[in-house]
């Protein structure tokens, strides 16, 4: 039996987004013959409360802020699996996404990380459905940071997330260092898992999703676009003292 540790970040603030997170369990677990594939399932739950327990999962609810790479490194920590998956909780995972993304891992033993196929977002980018494996590190199009999948040995060359990245430019970070790793990726379009698309983020206001993208662009063309360091801390001064009067 193959073990897959499945890491997914909910805020399930509202009943809507908590059924949203429980459709992404319920699909996932439909999706694979269990005898065959079992999922090692943990949701990170930010949203304020502690009353609910999703179903066959081990649910935690951090007591620090949200941080989308730091929870999903405290759930690659936590796992054991030679696979990891990280998970939005928008997803829809239809039969045999898993099963054939191990499949492709077994065609290309140099592949370490890969994608599955959203028949929704791909078709718009001229991807086709099972056209083979698409190489490449385009966000959107190779890397979907909705759902990433990868050998956990990959970590090894990668290291962990950068938790810098704590919601925004976490895919564009992740596909900046396997290509600075040479760690090969490929979108997998025989494996489809549907992505509706940051319900959660919708929730929020216009200022909160301000506050998760623009701190994380400064980061990013510091680290990767040669954005000087000063600049980079004048940056973060001013958003300190502009969120200090606010």
């Amino acid at each position: 039996m193959q073990e897959i540790d499945i890491i997914i970040l909910s805020n399930a603030r509202t009943q809507e987004l908590r059924e949203i997170t429980c459709q992404a369990i319920e699909s996932l677990l439909a999706s694979e013959d269990p005898d065959k594939i079992r999922f090692l399932i943990q949701v990170y739950e930010s949203a304020d409360t502690h009353s609910y327990v999703y179903p066959y999962c081990n649910t935690k609810f951090p007591k620090r802020p949200f941080n989308y790479n730091r929870f999903m490194n405290m759930g690659i920590r936590s796992g054991k699996a030679p696979f990891i998956c990280l998970c939005n909780n928008d997803l829809l995972f239809q039969p045999n996404w898993a099963s054939n993304l191990l499949k492709a891992f077994e065609c290309f033993p140099d592949m370490n990380s890969a994608s599955p196929y959203c028949p929704m977002n791909h078709e718009e980018r001229g991807v086709q459905a099972n056209s083979g494996v698409h190489w490449g590190y385009e966000v959107r199009k190779h890397i979907a940071g909705w759902c990433l999948f990868f050998k956990r040995s990959m970590l090894e060359r990668t290291g962990l997330l950068d938790e810098r990245f704590k919601f925004w430019y976490a895919d564009n970070d992740y596909a900046k260092t396997l290509q600075a790793k040479q760690v090969l990726h490929g979108l997998v379009t025989d494996s489809h898992v549907y992505h509706l698309e940051s319900q959660t983020l919708k929730t929020k206001s216009e200022r909160e999703q301000l506050l998760l993208t623009t701190e994380e662009r400064y980061v990013y063309e510091y680290k990767w676009e040669g954005r000087s360091y000063f600049s980079y801390l004048n940056t973060k001064r001013k958003k300190f003292f502009k969120n200090l009067n606010s």
